[in-house]
């Protein structure tokens, strides 16, 4: 995450909280300097037992809805500094819009600022790898992973 010029105020560490396909995960905390390094790979699985046809996962997805959240470790529990939401569509399969960088396609998107955080918009910049597969329900029916 970049954010030239800004300085925090407090001097708290931060991470990333990631909710998608109705998953919650958190990275680890980096220190409170910009800009910020996440290093890390989350992986987010999900079942969908009554989808047989990609067509009709894509359709459900844009219903769903992924969420980024920069947040701070200020007592008593945690500010959020940032934040971004997309469809969960458009988050897992982005256009064609993409930076190519050394280790892969990479997405740049402005998160927006709440109230506590002071200075322009920070920029997130991440990559997603999607994996869609079939497999046998125990009834014998397919379904998609």
């Amino acid at each position: 995450i970049t954010c030239p010029g800004v300085l925090l105020k407090d001097k708290q560490e931060l991470y990333l909280s990631v909710f998608v396909l109705g998953q919650y995960k958190k990275t680890q905390c980096v220190p409170a300097v910009f800009p910020l390094f996440f290093q890390e790979k989350l992986v987010f699985e999900k079942a969908f037992a009554n989808i047989v046809d990609p067509g009709d996962l894509v359709k459900l997805l844009e219903f769903d809805t992924a969420i980024v959240e920069l947040i701070q470790l200020v007592p008593p529990v945690g500010k959020v500094l940032a934040t971004y939401e997309e469809n969960t569509r458009d988050f897992l399969f982005p256009d064609p819009k993409l930076t190519h960088g050394h280790r892969g396609l990479e997405r740049e998107i402005l998160m927006k600022r709440s109230p506590f955080f002071t200075g322009i918009a920070p920029k997130l910049r991440f990559s997603t790898i999607s994996l869609i597969s079939d497999s046998l329900l125990s009834s014998g029916r397919s379904h998609i992973q």
